[in-house]
């Protein structure tokens, strides 16, 4: 082993063990033998600044920067160094390009949530600091002063509480004119579900196995399946069935209409959904809305199916809802168990397409759906479905209104998803 990965390895294992006093003396000694080593440049950088030396902190990042231009690592440094000088927006000049080459870049989307905050761009702050301890915490960070670096500790302390605060006050002033318009009577259902979504207030789900991963309204009627006598509009669907399925033919012979439901495959998109007996399994869908947007073409394309979705109180969210899809199934596909993010909307099913050996289940119970009878389910509680069969299932899938629901509470909802997504910066009823 050289001389420089010996001092590397050394230097790395004091950091590890907490010796940061040695790990700066080995980094030091490495800088000796290879002045440009751009790991032992940052450590000992950040060393300076932890001592408030920002001068000489700057000096071996720029340093670090010509040995290695770019260098994300060093950039986020070298900005942590100006955040601490003050220099709020010679530091988002810095870190705004790092994420928009690393979106994922967590640490870096800290620092420019606390730039844009001193700057006074509070609801841009609130979306950045959210963002980037939502990212962190799926990683496993941030979740306890364990998982978080020290030197990170009270900037992702002041990064929680300013969430807490603000979006307590930015939902206050979203319910605000519906509780004038309504009454807080009418909505003391949403009231709590904001309790609870704020963690303000525990809300106990009918089972464990329900576990809505966005937003929970208490004291609603939630069955796995729903009473068909609910939805008077069942029937004329039903005996559209025949024309339904007559478009969907035409569809499927044109396999390039369809669209992966859950995205292009790769690292983290749909992995954990699918499985089944299939090489690759494949979960499909012709849309006619995705997250809001209407699929125009589509919907010329199949004029009979637009014209009966039409026909059911779907639920529409400008910019989030409805979803409304052929959703296509191949053979030996197997949608895993997972949960949806609200009670407040149910998924219904028209069948149009059922091999044998293809069912649903929710929250344990199976159902074996029958082409042109239509199921809706709460998909909160822990769902999943399969093709068990040689040929392609399809049902036409939408959201609908939870039918306990009110028009004051709708519109609560409809306006709660849209504040907490400006918020988050994201679509919060994907999923």
């Amino acid at each position: 082993m050289s001389d420089v990965a010996a001092l590397t390895d050394r230097a790395l294992d004091q950091a590890r063990r907490g010796d940061t006093a040695g790990a700066e003396h080995s980094f030091r000694d490495l800088l000796r033998q290879a002045p440009d080593d751009v790991q032992a440049l940052n450590f000992i950088a950040r060393c300076h600044s932890a001592r408030g030396e920002h001068a000489q902190a700057d000096s071996l990042l720029q340093h670090a920067l010509v040995a290695a231009p770019g260098d994300a690592g060093t950039v986020k440094n070298l900005a942590a160094s100006l955040v601490e000088q003050r220099q709020w927006q010679a530091a988002q000049a810095l870190l705004q390009p790092l994420l928009v080459e690393d979106p994922g870049f967590f640490v870096a989307r800290l620092y420019l949530a606390l730039c844009l905050q001193q700057r006074g761009e509070h609801a841009a702050a609130l979306t950045h600091f959210y963002q980037a301890v939502s990212q962190a915490q799926r990683q496993g960070h941030w979740t306890q002063p364990q998982t978080t670096p020290p030197g990170l500790r009270r900037l992702v302390e002041h990064a929680i509480a300013t969430l807490r605060e603000g979006r307590r006050h930015t939902l206050q002033q979203v319910m605000a004119p519906l509780q004038q318009r309504y009454g807080r009577n009418a909505l003391q259902r949403i009231e709590r579900a904001v309790a609870g979504y704020l963690g303000e207030l525990q809300l106990r789900t009918a089972s464990p196995a329900q576990r809505p991963t966005f937003l929970f309204i208490p004291d609603l009627p939630s069955p796995p399946y729903f009473d068909p006598a609910l939805f008077p509009w069942y029937e004329p669907l039903q005996r559209s069935t025949p024309a339904l399925r007559a478009e969907l033919i035409s569809v499927l012979e044109e396999r390039q209409l369809l669209a992966p439901f859950l995205g292009e495959p790769g690292p983290g998109r749909g992995g954990s959904y699918l499985g089944g007996t299939a090489a690759q399994p494949r979960w499909d869908g012709f849309f006619f809305h995705r997250h809001g947007k209407v699929f125009v073409e589509n919907a010329e394309r199949c004029p009979q199916t637009a014209a009966a979705l039409e026909q059911v109180p779907l639920v529409r969210i400008e910019g989030h809802a409805p979803e409304t899809l052929y959703s296509v199934l191949g053979p030996g596909s197997h949608i895993l168990p997972h949960t949806g993010v609200t009670n407040s909307r149910i998924v219904t099913h028209l069948p149009l397409i059922v091999p044998d050996n293809c069912a649903l289940r929710v929250a344990g119970q199976t159902h074996v759906w029958q082409e042109g009878h239509c199921v809706s389910f709460d998909d909160t509680w822990e769902h999943e479905a399969w093709n068990r069969s040689d040929r392609t299932r399809v049902v036409l899938l939408f959201d609908v209104w939870h039918p306990g629901l009110d028009e004051a509470e709708r519109d609560a909802i409809d306006a709660l998803v849209r504040g907490i997504a400006e918020l988050n910066g994201e679509d919060i009823l994907a999923g």
